[in-house]
């Protein structure tokens, strides 16, 4: 009983973002239909997916991105200003390829960009983990 009422009593929320750079060493950056800015590509991990799987469907989905290897995880975040009790979880996708985004409606626009060279409208949270990976600097605990 107890369990459950610390289930209900203290939801979590789950998600990844991806860093996905290409061969001219640009980032991958989403924009969606339904907020403003750019974001590394992801979203929230659906009950039943491991963060692999969820970060797989979302490149799929949002860029067509299709990983060919394992991703390597480099910060779990948490982003209590953002939404209460969520984290985000950055994985670095280096081996992938070109694919057909497979969502409809939710991406308004998907490029790359040069790392020092970012759209204006790209959010803190997005620059901020920019610059650790490129930077080669540790990742902080906080999103933003």
């Amino acid at each position: 009983m107890f369990r459950q009422y610390f289930r209900l009593s203290r939801p979590m929320t789950l998600g990844v973002r991806a860093f996905v750079r290409n061969a001219e060493g640009q980032v991958l950056l989403i924009r969606h239909t339904y907020t403003p800015g750019w974001y590394l590509p992801g979203g929230g991990i659906e009950k039943g997916e491991t963060a692999i799987y969820s970060l797989e469907r979302e490149l799929e989905e949002e860029a067509g991105i299709l990983m060919n290897g394992e991703p390597r995880l480099f910060g779990f975040y948490a982003n209590h200003k953002n939404f209460p009790n969520d984290h985000v979880a950055v994985y670095i996708v280096d081996d992938w390829e070109q694919g057909v985004p497979t969502s409809v409606g939710e991406i308004a626009e998907a490029g790359f960009f040069a790392p020092d060279q970012l759209p204006e409208d790209t959010t803190s949270g997005t620059r901020a983990r920019i610059l650790e990976i490129v930077s080669n600097h540790p990742p902080a605990r906080d999103w933003v």
